[in-house]
């Protein structure tokens, strides 16, 4: 028995030998400690090929990353006069109310104060301030809270409704600031920090990720570009941070999609600072936003319109009213231009057009390559500046599968052009019904539209508007429509 413990310690004693030779080689092979404590290695949760310097240590979560910045965000109150419309109440034409009032009867007042709530980031150390500019809009009065509790009376340096931007100064130094980020970097699944005053709770930060870059058509600004993200942004939030996970600014907050609660629903738009930082210099610069301008009207280019056009489909902006002194006017540009690409870089449609030239300094030269009738040309223009925001006949013997049935037209008579607005060079139909549920109402015709070609050919008359939606038959229909002056593509099909 002795025996055998004495060679079980011998074999024991060997093992443990081999073991410590065998941990000495691969520490030397390795260059990692294998015997003795563990070596815990930080994970950092940052952006690919990022700077791990300023980014956040899993194992601390992240408020070394958010405690620099917290104090950058400011709450912004505001209080604007809004005109109310007086309103007579049926009580008072009671008679005991008019014997009481002696026939002077209370009246609602005829303005109120309407008080507003936002946020706001300190840019600069000199009390420079991004925000939204529904925050401050027609604001008479400005507050703002910086972290500390201080408050300073806010004076708007500009603003700038197409993208909702604003720039407010307080009279102070030495604050601190966020570093500006690059939001042409980001990516879906990169870790978003949405920092702001949400319902007036005070400072908070929330987190989520980036669920989308590139958002538009949401009808919220002229020039959309959104960041969407599912970090918290409740009302209160607007004008506030969007960061990166390095602490760096990508975003302004803007907008919610609540779905009817006023609260979050995980879907939240952020302004790109790189937007907003254009918008910002441009204010600081010109005290407004001087964009480029080619002066026409461009739309989606769907797939009917694609086919309709012999162009690649949902590619590029459709031309759909040139104004004729306008630097594409003057260029060559034409209706039914497809407009494929802007100083060599490939137009994903009318947004990314409208931002790029949007971006550009007025007196630019930008080549431009379209397709017209399916060829393509090449057409040189410099870019102007923007201006300030600027008896019934039927398809009756049309055939009953006529994409155009049921819709009624009138004449363009000279008291319908004026009663719409159009010059008297404007020459169509005027549409007069809709029916419900039609092939036109679903494909967006209304009442008051000015139809002013079929299939590419001008109409001048109701008997050739019926003519042309004859010879179409029971084949889709391309439609120039002009509406309140500017002209737009509709394609109809046939149910």
């Amino acid at each position: 028995m002795r025996i055998r413990q004495s060679v079980a310690l011998i074999v024991g004693i060997c093992i443990l030998v081999v073991g410590a030779a065998l941990g000495m080689g691969i520490r030397a092979w390795a260059g990692h400690s294998v015997l003795g404590a563990y070596h815990t290695v930080p994970i950092y949760v940052g952006q690919a090929g990022g700077n791990r310097a300023g980014a956040a240590c899993a194992c601390d979560g992240y408020a070394s990353m958010l405690q620099p910045v917290l104090p950058a965000v400011v709450s912004i109150t505001s209080s604007r006069i809004v005109k109310v419309p007086q309103s007579q109440n049926p009580f008072f034409n009671d008679p005991f109310f008019q014997q009481f009032f002696g026939g002077q009867f209370p009246r609602m007042p005829q303005e109120q104060r309407e008080r507003g709530l936002g946020s706001g980031v300190i840019v600069s150390p000199d009390g420079y301030i991004l925000t939204n500019n529904h925050v401050i809009d027609k604001a008479t009065d400005i507050k703002v809270i910086l972290a500390d509790k201080r408050q300073f009376p806010g004076k708007v340096v500009g603003a700038d409704p197409k993208t909702d931007v604003a720039v407010v100064k307080i009279e102070t130094s030495g604050l601190p600031t966020i570093p500006f980020g690059d939001s042409s970097k980001i990516r879906v699944g990169d870790y978003a920090f949405a920092i702001g005053n949400p319902f007036g709770v005070g400072e908070t930060a929330t987190m989520g990720i980036i669920s989308a870059t590139g958002r538009n058509g949401l009808d919220i600004e002229d020039y959309e570009d959104f960041i969407q993200t599912d970090a918290a942004i409740n009302p209160g939030n607007s004008g506030g941070a969007l960061l990166n996970s390095r602490g760096e600014l990508i975003g302004i907050n803007t907008a919610i999609l609540s779905g009817g609660s006023g609260g979050n629903q995980g879907i939240g738009f952020a302004i790109p600072v790189n937007m907003a930082k254009h918008v910002m210099d441009e204010i600081l610069k010109h005290g407004k936003v001087v964009r480029g301008y080619i002066g026409v009207g461009i739309q989606e280019v769907t797939p009917d319109l694609a086919k309709a056009f012999n162009v690649p489909a949902e590619k590029g902006a459709l031309v759909g009213n040139v104004d004729p002194n306008s630097p594409g006017g003057k260029a060559g540009l034409q209706r039914g231009d497809v407009i494929t690409e802007l100083n060599g870089q490939p137009v994903a449609g009318p947004n990314d057009l409208r931002l790029q030239v949007g971006s550009m300094a007025p007196g630019t030269t930008v080549h431009l390559k379209v397709m017209r009738s399916g060829q393509p040309r090449d057409i040189t223009l410099t870019l102007g500046e923007a201006p300030a925001g600027k008896g019934t006949a039927a398809t009756e013997n049309a055939e009953e599968n006529s994409a155009m049935r049921g819709v009624q037209v009138d004449e363009l008579t000279p008291g319908v052009r004026r009663e719409l607005g159009l010059g008297s060079d404007i020459k169509g139909v005027v549409v007069t019904q809709v029916p419900d549920g039609s092939p036109a109402q679903d494909a967006g015709l209304q009442r008051g539209d000015v139809i002013q070609q079929v299939n590419r050919q001008p109409v001048d008359s109701v008997s050739e508007y019926e003519r042309l939606v004859r010879e179409a038959g029971k084949q889709a229909i391309v439609l120039l429509v002009n509406r309140g002056g500017n002209t737009t593509f509709v394609v109809v099909e046939p149910s």
